[in-house]
């Protein structure tokens, strides 16, 4: 908590004479779109009156790769021999708003070999070479772990709450997370119970839709950014949020998984926790355009190992190979901090940059296996070539490891993404772009394509294309 309070008066301090200033409403909205002439982008309209909120969405993507070049393979290697799969994601959103400033969210998902539902969600699909062998995995929906069975389940409960600390009101646009269409300009909100944190933290317009933009793991998220979650991605905790018209605070504190990747949290949080805070300024860095900046911080304490402890056991001949598990030991820390920027260069383009770093020395625990991360893009909207609701997006990153977490992996040890039994380092570099098509109300179809150079790190493996087709209906 105390690290976490020091970071916090850091980020704040140059802002904090910004806090008067006039400006565009701060939410947990991305900033305004283009506008679209066409509003019927779903299979059909949802009222802005009544309480009761249910929505869906159906997700399918389709993903190969023809083979490629590999000196080697180990237990955690992407396949080098062609493969096809596909993902299969059904979602279903509930909520109900008590009053004007309270409400409840429940979103059911259900998981099977090859479907996936959110909110009451289900999945499918365990993704090419069942989501190993990339830091940078090709798609966002893929869950990790194959044996997690297909019932479905429930990703998000929560209560929402809002406080106004002002007279003032701003519109606010109905969406599954949030039923309100006005909000106090500045207020504070506290939200309790099941969610995924990045769906509050990271957030980003351009990329953080894995159904209608970017797929990678690391263009939709910060990659560096090891929040909180079970393998599904979901925990349990409080977020507590400030916002003013121009900037807003969050700061969540948030159960950890017990074992890197588990599915069961500590519920213990004087044991285990994950602690966020992220500052957003909105306003732009180019005049009269809007555009955020988010500036994050997070400190994640668990039962990790230490991957300097591994090689030295190794080195010291008493294990025939590097084994994190081996060392783990319960209180350790692992913090990192993230930079987020989303701009408005034209009407019809934006463009976003992230930057993350992690310190790299206890074990990746919840995310993915990365500790250093740069990925910038764009988007257009197809107002330009008469399409209204189409959006065209190209995306580069670039991923990194600690020098301790690559030579474990070098001498053969294993992470519960990675491990090629060798490794030649490189950072690990992807190409991704996109097409959404709208092709009538709620209905979408995109073309994907991703350029993966040093799979996993390793330059003894690759390149690798991944061309894909993703299937988007919305009711």
């Amino acid at each position: 908590m105390r690290f976490l309070l020091i970071i916090g008066a850091v980020l704040l301090w140059p802002w904090s004479a910004l806090a008067q200033l006039s400006g565009p409403s701060v939410d947990s909205q991305p900033p305004a779109e283009p506008q679209i002439d066409d509003p019927e982008t779903r299979m059909f309209g949802h009222s802005a009156t009544s309480p009761l909120w249910i929505s869906g969405q159906i997700n399918e993507i389709a993903q190969g790769h023809p083979s490629f070049p590999a000196e080697y393979s180990g237990p955690n290697s992407l396949k080098s021999t062609s493969e096809f799969a596909v993902s299969n994601v059904f979602t279903l959103y509930t909520a109900y708003e008590f009053n004007e400033s309270f409400e409840g969210i429940v979103d059911h998902i259900a998981v099977t070999s090859d479907f996936n539902l959110n909110n009451e969600e289900e999945a499918s699909g365990h993704g090419i070479s069942d989501a190993v062998g990339l830091a940078g995995f090709v798609n966002l929906d893929v869950v990790r772990n194959p044996d997690l069975g297909k019932a479905p389940y429930v990703a998000r409960l929560m209560l929402h709450k809002v406080f106004r600390l002002s007279k003032g009101n701003v519109e606010s646009e109905r969406g599954p997370l949030s039923l309100f269409t006005e909000l106090p300009a500045r207020r504070l909100e506290i939200r309790a119970g099941k969610f995924s944190m990045v769906d509050f933290f990271d957030l980003n317009s351009v990329g953080s839709d894995s159904h209608l933009q970017f797929n990678n793991w690391t263009v939709d998220n910060n990659g560096a950014y090891d929040y909180a979650a079970n393998t599904r991605g979901y925990t349990w905790g409080a977020i507590a949020t400030y916002l003013s018209p121009r900037w807003a605070v969050r700061y969540a504190l948030a159960m950890m998984p017990k074992i890197a990747n588990g599915e069961n949290l500590d519920a213990n949080l004087f044991r285990a926790s994950g602690q966020n805070l992220e500052f957003e300024y909105r306003g732009g860095l180019l005049p009269h355009r809007d555009g955020v900046v988010r500036l994050l911080s997070y400190l994640n304490t668990a039962n990790m190992g230490n991957y300097q402890d591994s090689i030295n056991q190794y080195k010291a001949g008493e294990v025939s190979t590097p084994d994190i598990t081996a060392t783990r030991r319960q209180g350790r820390h692992k913090y990192g901090f993230g930079l987020n920027v989303e701009q408005v260069v034209a009407q019809p383009v934006r463009v976003f940059v992230r930057l993350g770093w992690n310190d790299g020395h206890n074990e990746s625990f919840a995310y993915t296996e990365v500790d250093r991360t740069a990925a910038f893009g764009f988007d257009v909207w197809g107002g330009l070539w008469k399409r209204q609701v189409d959006r065209v997006g190209v995306a580069y990153v670039i991923n990194g490891l600690s020098t301790t977490h690559r030579e474990y992996l070098a001498l053969g040890g294993l992470g519960f993404v990675l491990g090629d039994g060798a490794l030649n380092y490189g950072t690990e570099r992807i190409f991704e772009s996109y097409y959404t098509l709208h092709v009538w109300r709620g209905l979408y179809f995109s073309p994907l394509l991703q350029y993966i150079t040093n799979p996993g790190y390793n330059r003894d493996r690759g390149p690798v294309l991944v061309p894909g087709l993703r299937m988007h209906l919305e009711f």
